[in-house]
């Protein structure tokens, strides 16, 4: 494998058959910073039955999808898959690896990231590549991963760099990125590896016995029409009237992770960089102010219209069309002539 060295890999996760949607997001942004670095964009895909996985990857653009088939091995625990990259990595020398910032990639990276001394860098909100000048040295460092996300509360914009250890990893949530095929024909290797070599038997001391899962009832991220609110909506009560809207409009509702924290909606209607990561084809945002964490999760919405008292709210910068009232006054005249309207 000495050709494959100082490439980019993902971290594939599996299930039910499936690739999930957030490594299918980073595959289509890990082609693009390949193709920049000029280097081969490659995937790991860690489980059980595993034939024909590579089917769902290749379109993404991926030069080499590496398998690791065990029927220990699903569903996933800790210590084996920590294993499996922790030794392919120390093998292949990636010099970038990605994961979905999920319940498994918020395990996982911490693990191999801690064992090869490379640092991560969580929940990141943009990648890219960009060169580096260590200030007290003076050394210069080309083609490095800018990974950029909010921090201290979202007050700031941090690019944080790994100069010196590899891989620079990352972690990315669920809609971050965008998912688009690069080549519906497009076609790479795919290497079988000996679970054997990668994983040993004490690694498997937990053994999963029943699983339960049960699916959101909630389906924000794929709702065409928001409607959200903000700390300014005021009450659990006040959202009852956006729940209206959004009924008439056959919308979902979302909000802000201050309006959730309040008690005004539960969290799986959190939008932002704390919850979802929305790209909805009109977003209406009520009583929101525009926080950073937020904005970081609905920017990319098609068109924002942003209903709020305040001239000067920092969301009215983005959004296409602002309406400047409160929403208690704006929001029953749009069911209402959107009622009128719609016969």
């Amino acid at each position: 494998m000495e050709n494959s060295k100082n490439n980019l890999i993902v971290y594939c996760e599996f299930d039910e058959g499936r690739i999930a949607d957030v490594s299918l997001e980073l595959l289509t942004k890990g082609r693009q910073l390949a193709t920049e670095l000029g280097v081969k964009l490659e995937a790991v895909v860690v489980g059980s039955n595993l034939d024909g996985i590579e089917e769902q990857i290749f379109p993404y653009g991926a030069d080499t999808v590496y398998k690791v088939d065990d029927a220990r091995l699903f569903p996933y625990t800790s210590n084996p898959h920590a294993a499996v990259l922790i030794n392919l990595f120390r093998e292949i020398e990636p010099q970038i690896c990605l994961m979905g910032a999920t319940c498994i990639g918020r395990d996982l990276g911490p693990r191999v990231s801690s064992c090869l001394h490379s640092g991560l860098t969580a929940d990141c909100t943009s990648l890219v590549i960009g060169d580096h000048t260590d200030p007290r040295s003076g050394k210069e460092y080309k083609n490095l991963l800018y990974q950029i996300r909010p921090a201290f509360g979202g007050n700031i914009v941090a690019t944080i760099v790994n100069p010196d250890c590899r891989p620079q990893m990352a972690t990315v949530r669920e809609g971050v990125m965008k998912k688009e095929v690069f080549d519906a024909a497009h076609k790479g290797e795919v290497v079988n590896l000996d679970p054997k070599k990668y994983v040993s038997d004490a690694d498997f001391v937990v053994e999963i016995i029943d699983r339960h899962i049960e699916k959101s009832k909630i389906n924000i991220k794929n709702s065409p029409i928001i409607v959200s609110g903000g700390y300014g909506v005021g009450s659990k009560e006040g959202f009852d009237m956006l729940f209206e809207l959004a009924s008439v409009l056959g919308a979902e509702v979302g909000a802000t992770r201050a309006a959730v924290d309040a008690g005004f909606a539960e969290h799986a209607r959190q939008i932002g960089q704390t919850g979802v990561t929305v790209r909805p084809k009109l977003y209406i945002a009520c009583g929101i102010s525009g926080q950073i964490q937020h904005i970081a999760g609905m920017q990319d919405s098609s068109i924002i219209i942003s209903i709020n008292p305040d001239p000067d709210a920092p969301i009215n910068t983005i959004a296409d069309y602002v309406i400047t009232g409160n929403y208690e006054d704006v929001v029953p005249k749009l069911i209402k002539y959107y009622k009128k309207n719609s016969k």
